[in-house]
């Protein structure tokens, strides 16, 4: 699993697709193009040059929410909240030729994931966060320990990324829970130099 994914955000003068871009510039091969209040008639020209941009940089895009969208478009998967179409319903509709991943927030959240065809799944967040509204509880470092331990306990094999307030200093102590990879958004976007943060935070894994 790509150590390192990019959610789109848009920030003072920075929109989702240049959040994206200067991701991708700093070296992230994996983004996400989340556009929760836009309707996909405003979505999909951006996911249409982006996805031509990830593949030119040997990156992976996904798609929040949109299932129909990212057939549509051929992109590369979608990523499926707790409240948006059930996994198995996509997989029908897309089949196996797209990666799709699932939002958890408890161990139960898992073990039900797991009995689905996800490909991965998202579990968060991990502290406080602005770009979602509607948190679900907080797991902190903490919460992360206990759920991979009894993951492995329970022989739980699918491969976890962390998402929720992540920076830098976060990367190191999180990966040593036993995580695969981190999501990251404003960390980066917010940053003085968003490139930059992106190339830091993939060096730091």
């Amino acid at each position: 699993m790509i150590p390192v994914q990019f959610i789109t955000q848009a920030y003072g003068s920075i929109d989702h697709e240049t959040s994206a871009l200067q991701a991708l510039e700093g070296g992230c091969q994996w983004i996400q193009l989340r556009m929760k209040d836009c309707d996909d008639s405003e979505v999909e020209p951006i996911a249409r040059r982006l996805l031509k941009a990830c593949h030119e940089h040997n990156a992976t895009f996904i798609i929040d929410d949109r299932v129909a969208l990212c057939q549509r478009i051929e992109a590369d998967g979608v990523h499926l909240g707790r409240h948006d179409m059930p996994v198995n319903e996509a997989r029908a509709i897309l089949g196996q030729g797209f990666i799709i991943g699932a939002t958890a927030n408890t161990i139960d959240d898992i073990r039900t994931l797991c009995q689905t065809d996800a490909d991965y799944i998202g579990l968060g967040p991990f502290r406080y966060t602005t770009t979602k509204a509607n948190l679900a509880p907080l797991i902190g470092l903490d919460g992360y320990r206990q759920i991979m331990q009894t993951m492995q306990d329970e022989g739980l094999t699918m491969p976890i990324c962390a998402i929720g307030g992540i920076t830098a200093d976060d990367v190191v102590p999180l990966m040593q829970t036993g995580i695969h990879a981190i999501a990251v958004s404003g960390t980066v976007v917010r940053a003085a130099q968003p490139a930059q943060a992106m190339h830091d935070l993939i060096h730091a894994m």
